[in-house]
């Protein structure tokens, strides 16, 4: 049976929704990313997009383009609230639903049809409660497979419905930017370039072999998305693999302290999103980012998983002791990997603890609750 893709991608997510929380920012250039010259953009309204700014753009070039614009810090908690309510509402449609990023996810409505209608029907049941439950727009795209579907979402944006049928496949394709298949980066189109290759018609007839010796593995992926075959699936639940938090700093420094104090802090904050999502995690990666923007990450594998602030903590600041910093850090971080789903006993061994792991952990507890009830800005953990 051929399948039925939907892709939905949520139109200028976290700027929209800062308009939604503030309607007097309709019709405004807002720039999600922050308010200072440091980090990049996140997400930009439509408004400021006209002036050349966009994501992962360093937020002194979007003021360079872009001076008028309102600059705003990024509110994680609230994008991820408005998120899982439009995933509930995809989930309405059919179990089939894959979420691929914050504002992004595939659901795969084969067979669906009968009872919900054509799969233009569907998208645009999918539109309106969307819209009338969130305020919120969004593009899809519908198409046999995830990488159509997800070409086809971003075709007529924002706000777009795009639907590409499999005879219409070979002619779309043909003229399409080789920059719009997902996963051609820079260096990937630089590449493609120099072969001359600049449509994904060009691409379709350009050899194999050469693809595979020119850009490997993906070189072959290259191959099959010219010609529209994409088998992969539409993969309900995602397996968590790993947590972080990181920021880029207001002025490069080097000073050790104030550096361990915000590792402590970035440790406290991927501990705390552990216990809330039921995780233990054994390896613990410090990242940091140069002056040079050069980058580098260190990790340290502990024997027993866990979730405990001051452990995850410890072993992040002692990465960062034996790190040897020859320049300024511009971004520093903390993320924890390895991570498994934390077992009801080892929840319930609370008196099997010694004193000092018994006092940590009514610690973390008390902090976390103080927090669900306050927000996650109430309180920070300082450094033992």
């Amino acid at each position: 049976m051929a399948r039925t893709i939907v892709h939905i991608d949520m139109d200028a997510f976290f700027a929209a929704i800062e308009v939604l929380d503030n309607p007097s920012l309709k019709g405004k250039p807002v720039i999600v990313g922050g308010s200072t010259s440091r980090g990049v953009v996140s997400t930009a309204s439509y408004e400021a997009r006209r002036f050349g700014v966009h994501s992962a753009m360093p937020i002194f070039k979007a003021k360079e383009r872009c001076p008028q614009g309102i600059f705003l810090p990024v509110r994680k908690d609230r994008y991820q609230e408005v998120s899982r309510k439009v995933v509930d509402i995809l989930k309405v449609f059919t179990p089939l639903v894959e979420q691929v990023s914050i504002d992004e996810a595939y659901l795969d409505v084969t067979g669906c049809e009968a009872l919900l209608g054509g799969a233009k029907e569907i998208a645009r049941h999918i539109k309106a409660r969307i819209a009338k439950e969130t305020g919120l727009t969004c593009s899809i795209g519908i198409a046999p497979n995830k990488f159509l579907a997800k070409v086809a979402s971003d075709m007529h944006k924002p706000d777009g419905l795009t639907i590409l049928s499999r005879d219409e496949v070979d002619a779309f394709l043909s003229r399409l930017p080789v920059e719009k298949i997902p996963g051609v980066g820079k260096r990937t189109l630089e590449g493609l370039r120099h072969y001359g290759i600049k449509t994904v018609g060009d691409l379709k007839r350009f050899h194999k072999e050469r693809l595979l010796k020119g850009f490997g593995k993906f070189g072959l992926r290259l191959h099959e998305l010219a010609r529209g075959i994409d088998d992969s699936p539409v993969v309900p639940s995602r397996e968590v693999k790993s947590i972080s938090s990181e920021e880029t700093l207001q002025s490069d420094t080097d000073d050790l302290t104030y550096l361990k104090a915000l590792v402590a802090s970035h440790a406290d904050n991927v501990a705390c999103r552990l216990r809330k999502g039921g995780f233990n995690a054994r390896t613990i990666t410090l990242k940091i980012k140069l002056d040079d923007f050069s980058e580098m990450s260190k990790s340290l594998t502990i024997s027993h998983s866990t979730n405990s602030t001051k452990i995850i903590s410890d072993s992040a600041v002692k990465l960062l002791s034996n790190y040897p910093l020859r320049r300024k850090v511009r971004l520093i971080g903390v993320a924890v990997s390895n991570l498994e789903v934390t077992k009801e006993e080892a929840q319930s061994s609370f008196f099997t603890l010694r004193g000092k792991e018994q006092k940590e952990r009514k610690t973390d507890e008390a902090v976390d609750e103080i927090r669900r009830r306050f927000g996650g800005k109430v309180i920070r953990r300082g450094r033992g």
